[in-house]
């Protein structure tokens, strides 16, 4: 069913939820990453260039309510999508556990990317960060988008 209407429906849609609940509602830090989550989801199902050019454009769109680090999340969603999309090539799997899996070390990517970028007087010490941060929030987010994903039908394989 990935590749059909309702699939691309929630990666389109997903963007859109996250500026709502990130920057309308202002609950930034209690609310999962669907930006990337739209990334990676839509990253393994397009070609290398297209996919770095949606991490592109979801970056821009990312950094432009970024004051800071203005340029990070660019970088960091361009190069997610082009692994995301090369993934495909690397790992067959339509599973739950796959899908759950791939989020999350997506999104811990994203973030140690961001933080590898970032300047150092701005950054959460790097301990903290990837021990601690980095790995809740990806957990957060993957089982965000997967629960997404599962609950409009969008998924291949059926949950079992």
């Amino acid at each position: 069913m990935k590749g059909s209407w309702r699939f691309w429906g929630v990666v389109a849609t997903l963007p859109i939820l996250h500026f709502f609940i990130h920057v309308g509602l202002g609950f930034s830090a209690w609310s999962p990453d669907l930006l990337t989550v739209a990334l990676l989801l839509g990253a393994r199902e397009l070609r290398m260039g297209a996919a770095a050019g949606l991490g592109f454009f979801f970056g821009l769109m990312e950094d432009a309510f970024s004051v800071l680090a203005f340029g990070a999340n660019t970088m960091a969603m361009t190069i997610v999508g082009l692994v995301g999309a090369r993934s495909r090539d690397l790992f067959m799997g339509d599973s739950l556990l796959f899908l759950i899996s791939y989020l999350a070390l997506g999104k811990w990517v994203r973030d140690l990317l961001h933080w590898l970028v970032s300047a150092q007087d701005i950054r959460a010490p790097a301990l903290e960060m990837l021990l601690f941060d980095a790995p809740t929030q990806a957990i957060y987010a993957a089982l965000a988008g997967a629960l997404l994903i599962l609950l409009v039908g969008a998924w291949r394989e059926p949950i079992r």
